[in-house]
């Protein structure tokens, strides 16, 4: 049985953007009930997320960004005190809320305690049930109820602090992650594939931005058997050429054909299967390492049966 260990914490479930908003806490509660009600949570190693130093997202973000999220926090702190609102808006999708600054932190912290735990070999893989999610934060802007790229921020930690020459982003989410693209366009030491519905929000990826992007763009209504072929045929080449030291995994669970928030056709058995291609290739060429982070899914009980499906195939139960 593989080593799994699940990275999270109660700042994450602090962070809301008002009433209604569907990234809400309650998407961390449905996971947790599932593991409980299941019994998978046994089977997994808990680990607190600890917040990211500073030091490490401004490996994929400038100063300057950092900086304006924190100085938004402060402020609306003192608003609040003063009476002021309880949010203040980024864009009309995206909010922060007293809570978001620690939230972030500990979100992209669980990407990289989950990275050093899998290098140590502490546990051969990792999932973070955190929030904010993180795909759509590009080098420089917060959108699509991002602030920081915590797989993004994580794999640049991965290539400095572990010299690695070959690390993998695999995105699975209904939008484009647009965000982790801008980060690590260019860097031939990082491949990013990813398949998402299209055209659609963020409406990018129909033409990659370096050569080590693999984006594969699919209509609306596409369903999991076609996904599964078109990742066949498009991926798995791609990353057994690759050869990653180490892989990431933008999980988001929004293409699944319950949620509302997008119109594709997957199943949670298609997440299990896609789950298990990536464990192929982590384990002929990775030492079985993956660090898998939580993005989208908002129909609650699908995405909770959706993150147990991913879970038991990577820690074989």
């Amino acid at each position: 049985m593989s080593k799994t260990g699940y990275f999270t914490h109660p700042d994450c479930k602090k962070h809301e953007m008002g009433p209604g908003h569907p990234e809400c806490p309650e998407r961390l509660d449905a996971i947790e009930d599932r593991l409980l009600v299941t019994g998978l949570d046994v089977a997994l190693e808990r680990y607190e997320a600890p917040p990211a130093a500073l030091a490490d997202i401004e490996l994929a973000h400038p100063r300057l960004h950092i900086a304006a999220l924190r100085g938004l926090h402060d402020w609306l702190r003192e608003d609040l005190e003063a009476g002021g609102p309880p949010y203040s808006q980024i864009d009309p999708d995206t909010s922060i809320n007293a809570y978001t600054w620690p939230a972030a932190l500990r979100a992209a912290g669980a990407a990289i305690a989950a990275t050093d735990a899998v290098m140590a070999g502490e546990i051969e893989n990792a999932f973070c049930a955190v929030r904010p999610p993180g795909h759509h934060a590009t080098r420089d802007k917060a959108m699509g109820f991002c602030f920081f790229n915590n797989v993004a921020i994580a794999a640049k930690y991965a290539l400095q602090r572990y010299n690695l020459q070959r690390v993998a982003v695999v995105d699975f989410d209904v939008h484009h992650g647009n965000g982790t693209e801008d980060i690590l366009a260019g860097d031939p030491r990082a491949l990013m594939v990813g398949i998402f519905q299209h055209p659609f929000y963020p409406y990018s990826g129909e033409h990659p931005a370096g050569p080590n992007m693999l984006n594969v763009p699919v209509p609306a209504y596409t369903r999991g058997m076609e996904i599964r072929e078109i990742i066949d045929i498009t991926w798995m080449p791609r990353l057994e050429e690759f050869k990653p030291e180490l892989i990431f995994v933008s999980a988001g669970f929004d293409a699944h054909r319950e949620d509302d928030m997008g119109q594709l056709g997957m199943t949670e058995q298609d997440y299990a299967w896609i789950t298990m291609r990536i464990k192929d290739v982590a384990r002929r060429f990775s030492k079985g390492r993956i660090v898998s982070c939580l993005e989208g899914g908002y129909a609650l009980s699908a995405l909770a049966r959706s993150v147990e499906a991913h879970l038991r195939v990577l820690a074989d139960v």
